[in-house]
Order: C-alpha cells, then structure tokens, then sequence
C-alpha cells in the first residue's frame, strides 16, 4: 500500500511509520519504503519494521528499475508500506514533460507497483468541503486507485462525525482517524526531521509512540485487506547487476578485481545520509565493508577504499574535528592514492574546515553554513575521468544542502550540468578523491561501484608490492 497526501505536512511519516510498527506488531512481515530521495524517513522506517527502510525514485534509478528494486526490498516479506512524497501528484517539475503524471511523484510510483494509495488528510480546519478535496484527488488520474482515507489531527467526536460524512459523500471509506497528539512531535532542524541515529532512544520511543497511536486509532484489518495487489516481475539483484556492468569494464578498470578490498564506509550520527543498496553492491563486487564511526573511530585496518556518505557534519564538526588521528590517516590516505568516494556530508568532512573547525584538508577550500536550501534533482555529465567515472558519463543526482564552499581553490570539478541558464561546475577530483555535493543512487549506476572496487583493489595491491617488493 502507498501511504501518500494532499499535500506536505499532512502527517505520512507519523502514518506510514505507525503503520508499519503496528502491522509488525500484528504478526506481519512488513518491507519500508520512501518514495524519492529522502534519506531521514527510512531511518524511522527501518527502526519500526526491523529491517532496512528503502528508496523508490524514478528519477534517480529510472522507471524500469522501481519494480525490481521494490521486489528486491519486498523479499521474505507478506506486506509492504510506501510513504509518498510531498502531495500526491508532485514530483519533478519539468516543463517540456508530457506525460499527465509528474516523474518522481507518489501517483507514478503508486501506478508503476499497481498498488492502492491511501490518503493522509491533515484534519484542520477541514469540514463539509473535503468531499470536494477527496473527490478532486479520486478523480484527477484514473490510473490511480484510493483505496481510503485516514483522518489525521482531529478535533473532537463532532469533528470526526462531519468529517466522516464528508467521506461518505465521495464513496471513499474512512480506515482510522487519529487525535491531535503534540507529543508525537519528532525534533527537526533545517533539512528536516533529525534522523533516527542521531536521536538514539528518543526516536525508538517516538517508534513505540507512533505504532501504539496507529494500532489504537486505526483498522488495521481493513489496511491489509487493502494491500492485496502482488506485484510481479523479477527483483533487482546486485550480483547481477555488478555483473553486467563488469562486462563493460575497460582493461584498466578491472584490475585488481576478486582481492576483496577493504572499504571503510562512514558511518555514526554525522554520515547517516545513505542507500542500503550501495553497501550490497560494494560487496556484490567483492569488497569487504567495515562501517566505521568519523567522531571516534580510525581507519579500519587495510582499508584500500573510503566511502564518506551524506549527513549532518555541520552539526557534529567539533566532535570531528576532535579525531585528529583519522582527520590525518585521511589526508594521508588521500594523497597516496586512496580511493575516496565523497558525496555532501563527505565534500564537507575533506575541506580545510567546516564552520571554522579543521577537517582533513583534501579539498582546498573551506566549507560554511549557509542561509539559503539548496535543494532539487540535477542531470550531470562527468567532466572527467575518476575512479567511478568516465568523462561524459551522464547522470541524475540530487543535491540536498545548506551548506555551501568559500575560498574554493583550484581543485579540478566533479560535475557540471546548467541550472538557471548558468553552467554549474561542481564538485572536486584531487588524486583518485572523488567529493562532491551530488548525491547519486548506486542502483541506478552500478558500473560506478564496480569502478570503485576495483580502484581499491588496485590499491591495495600496489600498497603491497611496496610494503613486500
């Protein structure tokens, strides 16, 4: 089932977590997904279903992989949960786009798994008029089906008496309706709300707290009733697809492949931002992933690979700014020729400091809080060859960020696509460092983590050859 809304705010990741937890808590073997990029919603997720929450953009991945990845994220699994994104029908805007659904958005993703939406409707300040609302959304699209609507923030008995009336007007049956209930309220901060990791045991007893509302509040029952759509075709494979973009590996690229590589990926309160699908193709192509924690850990040892994901750096830099030992086997690692993959929170952590605290000095420039969100889809091509990819290789990624570079220096770009009528350069290469503001989803580029491995196995191959000649 697809948990989706009229609009922002309306209380899905209350909802679809909730329901998660509660349908767990019934007997059943719930997979958590996101509709679009967000990396904060499937921490929720993850903590209630007990297994990885996962991401659905079409965007990022293409339409043709939605399917196969759902089924890939579904496996072992009797019910799945969809938490859309922003209102229904909202997705990228795109101009120059034909088609009567906007790409990315819940409706497409919803019409792609053939599944039933139910509608998460922020209850105030509505009465009588939202049978107008509901009927506008159940007939925008005939591809899609409302199977329901759930009644959130309610007022009184009286107010959910008119609001179910209104309900009943439109033919659209009415599945819980939930109190207003301030003490649900998750702590956000200026990306969002703060995710699972950083918010410890407060956020499992907002879990707890979520579920405990949904399994008293609504019927589940009727939910998994609803959920009876059984998606087919077959299920994304990251052996397979490591495979395939094996094949298409240049003789270079491949060497070094099948020594198992260590790659050390960040982890911990400041590097939260990532896709369970990375990790699972990193090791498809042979590598051994040791998560380790930037605020107090080292490198693990024999790493010949450094992932740093995306994260709230800025709100930990003085904590990683304390680990002088990893900032200088970072830097060293750097310019010996480790293989770095860098993306946000990881561009961040390389600069020569980050809100005036000294980071590893990779990058030559240094990084601020800004005062403006910079937020959207991007469609890039490689400037240039590095150790995922290869110059005019193009690629869609998502920039997501209130921080920004000053006193950049000569450092040759990662990126470039145009934005505004600019052409924007992003992003930096310095040895085999790849740091960027990009965020691009592994799934969708496969031939980059295989590229990566095997840049590590060369690595560490060659380390030895020094260390035993």
């Amino acid at each position: 089932m697809v948990v989706a809304a009229p609009a922002s705010g309306s209380g899905k990741t209350t909802v679809a977590t909730g329901l998660i937890g509660a349908l767990r808590r019934a007997g059943h073997r719930v997979a958590p997904f996101k509709v679009g990029p967000d990396y904060i919603d499937p921490g929720y997720h993850g903590l209630a279903a007990g297994r990885p929450g996962r991401n659905l953009d079409p965007v990022l991945v293409g339409a043709e992989r939605v399917v196969p990845l759902y089924r890939h994220g579904a496996n072992s699994c009797d019910l799945a949960v969809v938490e859309g994104v922003m209102g229904l029908f909202d997705g990228r805007i795109d101009e120059n786009q034909a088609a009567p659904i906007a790409e990315g958005s819940t409706a497409q993703v919803a019409g792609l798994l053939g599944a039933p939406v139910i509608l998460v409707v922020d209850a105030r300040g509505h009465s009588q008029s939202l049978a107008a609302l509901l009927h506008g959304f159940a007939t925008f699209d005939s591809g899609i089906r409302l199977g329901g609507v759930i009644l959130n923030r309610v007022g009184s008995e009286r107010h959910e008496e008119v609001l179910r009336a209104a309900c009943d007007r439109v033919g659209l049956p009415v599945l819980g309706s939930l109190p207003r209930m301030t003490e649900l309220e998750v702590p956000s901060r200026h990306l969002g709300l703060i995710p699972a990791v950083e918010h410890g045991p407060a956020a499992t007893a907002a879990v707890e707290a979520m579920t405990d509302l949904v399994a008293t509040h609504v019927d589940l029952p009727a939910i998994a009733g609803l959920a009876h759509t059984t998606v087919t075709g077959p299920a994304w494979d990251p052996a397979t697809a490591i495979q395939a973009a094996a094949e298409s590996l240049s003789e270079r690229d491949a060497v070094g492949v099948g020594l198992g590589p260590v790659i050390a990926m960040g982890g911990g309160p400041a590097f939260t931002f990532g896709y369970a699908e990375h990790r699972e193709l990193l090791v498809a192509a042979g590598a051994r992933v040791v998560v380790f924690d930037p605020m107090r850990d080292e490198l693990p040892a024999g790493t010949a690979g450094l992932v740093l994901p995306g994260g709230f750096p800025e709100e930990h830099a003085a904590e990683l700014a304390a680990n002088t030992r990893l900032l200088a086997q970072v830097g060293e690692g750097a310019r010996a020729g480790l293989p770095v993959h860098a993306e946000c929170a990881g561009l961040l952590y390389l600069t020569r400091s980050l809100d005036g605290h000294p980071m590893a000095g990779v990058v030559d420039a240094a990084a601020e809080f800004g005062p403006r969100l910079t937020l959207g889809y991007r469609d890039a091509v490689a400037l240039t060859d590095s150790t995922l990819w290869r110059a005019g290789e193009r690629v869609r990624g998502h920039e997501f960020h209130r921080t920004r570079l000053v006193s950049s220096g000569a450092d040759t770009p990662a990126w470039g696509w145009h934005a505004a009528g600019a052409r924007i350069r992003e992003g930096a290469l310095i040895h085999r460092v790849h740091a960027s503001y990009l965020h691009t989803h592994p799934a969708g580029n496969p031939q980059a983590a295989s590229r990566f491995v095997a840049a590590a196995a060369y690595y560490a191959q060659t380390r030895a050859a020094v260390r035993h000649p």
